[in-house]
């Protein structure tokens, strides 16, 4: 029984890997490296207001919130609780670079937007 099991999984396992080497095989490489300029859709292109308006909208709300947040970690670290001080510092801090990847990607949205139609 149990080396019906064994075999069984080295099989799987031969086949699985089989497929893979020979799907591997079959694309050729395309030979473009580097990155690639964006070339937004016109359905994307038309969004780009509604994408902007939401992203104004949740910034507005994290600027309202930010300042309690950093309230509530000036008030753990008096309080002598670093470890949440700690978690609250690095929750603003993913926050703030989320907001700047968005804001980012915004951008070049807009900018590639605007240079193609």
């Amino acid at each position: 029984m149990i080396r019906k099991i064994i075999a069984g999984t080295a099989l799987a396992g031969a086949l699985t890997l089989g497929m893979a080497g020979a799907a591997g095989a079959a694309t050729a490489p395309t030979g473009t490296t580097g990155t690639t300029a964006i070339t937004p859709s016109t359905t994307v292109c038309s969004l780009l207001p509604n994408i902007e308006a939401r992203v104004h909208k949740v910034e507005a709300r994290l600027a309202a919130e930010l300042p309690k947040a950093q309230a509530a970690e000036a008030k753990a670290k008096a309080a002598g609780h670093t470890v949440r001080a700690d978690r609250i510092a690095k929750r603003i801090a993913k926050i703030q670079s989320r907001e700047g990847k968005v804001n980012a990607r915004v951008a070049r949205l807009s900018a590639a937007c605007s240079t193609n139609g």
